[in-house]
C-alpha cells in the first residue's frame, strides 16, 4: 500500500518513518522539495490549490492523509473521489475554523470557553460586555503556534487588538482561568475501534509548546478526556489520530482546540508508548489494527525552538531520544525534540531539567529561553 501525504513537513517525515517497517510506501505532495520529509520519501511539488497536480498526485496512492489542518478542504475534497481522504474533510474543516470548532464541542456537550464572533468594534464591544475582561481575541483561521491571537484586558485596548488581527472573521473567547494544560491524543480505526493515550502535561512558552510530560496520573481527568474524544470521533466517523487540548479547571476540563492530525504533544509516544501515535495513524489509514497505547514508564519531551543543541551535549545524557528535522534555524521555528525516558516521574523530572538546560542555552540565542 501507498499513503499519500499532503504536506511534508516533520509530521510527514516522522508518519513515513514509523510506515516503512510496516511494508507501506509514501509519497508526499508539498509546495518545496526542500523538506524534512524529503529525506525519507520522494516528495511531488506543487501548489495545495491546484487541483490538477493534486489529482495526478492522487491517483499514485492508495489512501491520502495531511501533516497540516491548514490544507485547503476544497483540495482535499475534490481528492476524497479518486482515493480515500483520513481523517475525514469534514474534521479538517471543523479544525480550520475556531468559531466552527467551538460550536461542534458545544453540540457535544463538551466545555469551552465564553465566546462570540468578531467582525467589527461594535460587535467586540458586545462581546466583552456578554462575556467580559480579560480575554483572547482570536482569527477564525490560520492561527497556530499562537500566532493570530491579542489578549486584552481592558476596553482601551479593543481597536487596537482589532486592527492587529485584520478587523474581520474573529472570535473572542473569556479568559479561562485554569491551572494546568492537558492534550489526549487518541487513534481511531476504519472498523470504529478507538485507542487513547495517556493524557499529557503540556507548558507552552510565547503560545509555542515547549514542554510535555506524560502520562499525566489524573483517572477521572483521564476518563473526562476519552469520553469527549469518543463524542468527537464517532460523530465525524473519524480514522487515524486526533489530538483535543484542554485547559484544567478545578475538576473540569474546557476544550480549546482540537487538531486532526498527528500532534506536537504526543510526540513523546515515539519511544514512550508501545506504539507510536505516528505508527496507530498509518495503521489506521492501512485498515490495520490498532496498537497498544500504554506508555513504557515516565517520558517528557522538550522541543527545539530557533537553534538546535548540539546534538553531542543531548545524546550524553542518560535516557534521551534525539530528533533533528533537517531544518535551518529560524526564531520560532520548530526544528526537533527530544524525549526523556525513566522509570519514574521523579527520574524522568531530573532528566529533563538537564534537557531543559541544554535547549535554554541554545534558544537564548535566537528566541530568549524557555520558562
Amino acid at each position: 500500500m501507498r499513503i499519500g501525504i499532503i504536506g511534508a513537513g516533520q509530521l510527514g517525515r516522522m508518519l513515513a518513518l514509523s510506515g516503512i517497517p510496516l511494508g507501506l510506501e509514501f509519497l508526499m505532495y508539498d509546495r518545496s522539495a526542500d523538506v524534512p520529509g524529503a529525506a525519507v520519501a520522494p516528495v511531488v511539488t506543487g501548489e495545495f490549490d491546484d487541483l490538477a497536480a493534486l489529482r495526478k498526485f492522487a491517483r499514485r496512492v492508495d489512501v491520502i492523509t495531511f501533516d497540516w489542518e491548514n490544507v485547503p478542504v476544497a483540495s482535499v475534497r475534490a481528492l476524497a473521489g479518486i482515493a480515500p481522504a483520513w481523517p475525514p474533510p469534514r474534521a479538517l474543516e471543523v479544525a480550520q475554523d475556531r468559531l466552527a470548532e467551538k460550536r461542534l464541542f458545544a453540540r457535544l456537550g463538551i466545555p469551552v470557553a465564553p465566546h462570540a464572533a468578531v467582525d467589527s468594534l461594535a460587535s467586540l464591544r458586545r462581546a466583552v460586555r456578554r462575556i467580559g475582561l480579560p480575554g483572547i481575541l482570536k482569527t477564525r483561521r490560520l492561527g497556530y503556534d499562537g500566532k493570530g491571537q491579542v489578549r486584552v484586558t481592558s476596553e482601551d485596548e479593543l481597536a487596537a487588538a482589532l486592527a492587529a488581527l485584520g478587523g474581520r472573521g474573529l472570535i473572542y473567547e473569556g479568559f479561562v482561568r485554569f491551572t494546568r494544560e492537558v492534550s489526549l491524543v487518541a487513534a481511531r480505526g476504519q472498523d470504529g475501534a478507538i485507542a487513547f493515550y495517556p493524557l499529557a502535561e503540556n507548558v507552552h512558552d510565547a503560545g509555542i509548546l515547549a514542554v510535555t510530560r506524560a502520562p499525566r496520573p489524573a483517572p477521572r481527568l483521564q476518563r473526562l478526556a476519552e469520553w469527549h474524544l469518543r463524542r468527537i470521533l464517532e460523530r465525524l466517523g473519524y480514522v487515524g489520530v486526533l489530538c483535543v487540548e484542554f485547559f484544567v479547571s478545578g475538576n473540569q476540563l474546557i476544550a480549546n482546540e482540537m487538531a486532526p492530525r498527528v500532534h506536537n504533544s504526543g510526540h513523546w509516544t515515539i519511544e514512550g508508548a508501545e506504539t507510536s501515535q505516528f505508527e496507530n495513524h498509518v495503521r489506521a489509514l492501512a485498515g490495520l489494527p490498532l496498537g497498544s497505547t500504554r506508555a513504557r514508564g515516565a517520558a517528557g519531551m522538550v522541543n527545539f525552538i530557533g537553534r538546535m543543541p548540539e546534538a553531542a551535549a543531548v545524546l550524553s545524557l542518560e535516557g534521551v531520544h534525539f530528533h533533528d528535522y533537517g531544518k535551518s534555524p529560524r526564531p520560532g521555528r520548530k526544528l526537533g525534540h527530544a524525549t526523556v525516558l525513566a522509570p519514574t516521574a521523579a527520574a524522568r523530572d531530573r532528566r529533563l531539567k538537564r534537557l531543559l538546560a541544554l535547549a535554554v542555552r541554545a534558544s537564548q540565542v535566537a528566541r530568549g529561553p524557555f520558562r
